[in-house]
């Protein structure tokens, strides 16, 4: 890839697998090693997007064992400045069922033992930055209106829980978490999201909602993924086409 990225990037993980998976890459050194996986640039109309594998090719690296700060230094060498996430997460919500699409406008880190931030040791500066609202209102807004432009329906706001894996959740740690106001629950967004603020990036969410939380439903949490996230993959990718295609 000779080509450099414009703006935009995608950063996806599960029912991702193959997504972009024939498309050439490069491989990006950053101050931090490596990034999860090849960089790729995919092309929605005039817009050209860089697109990062999470989780690496093949799906092999645990949320707690993700480099996020290789992935979004590598993007910031191409020049990007806008990051779309892709998440999968259950539903904590009530009202809200698997298969369907969220927005969220706030979360919450539980988190441990990750590097959450760019400011090291080996850091010659360091700044706080404000991460009141972790999410850019414009992003959030293009994905929103992407989503009514490609008749998906996607849930405008709620605060995503953000566990260490890889384990699931357990019921009681679930009632915790919605005590503490979570809607939806997920591995992947810490430290992603603080990273690309320390970088200067826009960020925002799209969750894919695959599965109840532990001891909302009757179902098993993985036959509710088997059932709901095809569904929520197709609606996920015609909602980010939409979105560069009103960018036009």
């Amino acid at each position: 890839m000779t080509e450099r990225a414009t703006g935009y990037a995608i950063i996806a993980g599960s029912g991702f697998e193959s997504f972009a998976a024939d498309t050439a890459g490069q491989w990006l050194e950053t101050p931090f090693g490596m990034p999860s996986a090849e960089i790729r640039q995919l092309t929605y109309g005039t817009c050209k997007v860089s697109y990062l594998a999470r989780h690496g090719d093949g799906r092999h690296l645990p949320a707690h064992r993700v480099n996020y700060r290789a992935n979004l230094a590598a993007l910031a060498r191409l020049g990007v400045s806008d990051v779309l996430a892709v998440n999968t997460v259950g539903v904590i919500r009530a009202g809200l069922a698997p298969g369907a699409l969220a927005v969220p406008v706030q979360l919450i880190d539980y988190t441990y033992g990750r590097d959450h931030s760019i400011y090291d040791e080996n850091s010659a500066t360091l700044d706080h930055v404000d991460f009141t609202r972790p999410f850019c209102d414009d992003l959030r807004a293009g994905l929103l209106q992407a989503g009514r432009t490609a008749g998906v329906a996607c849930f405008d706001g709620g605060v995503y829980a953000v566990t260490q894996g890889p384990r699931l959740e357990t019921a009681a740690e679930i009632d915790r978490l919605e005590r503490d106001g979570a809607d939806f629950v997920g591995m992947t967004l810490m430290p992603e999201a603080a990273i690309a603020r320390e970088l200067r990036m826009r960020f925002a969410c799209l969750s894919l909602l695959v599965n109840h939380a532990a001891g909302r439903s009757e179902k098993g949490i993985y036959e509710d993924i088997e059932t709901s996230m095809e569904s929520a993959t197709s609606h996920a990718l015609r909602v980010l086409e939409a979105f560069f295609e009103n960018l036009q």
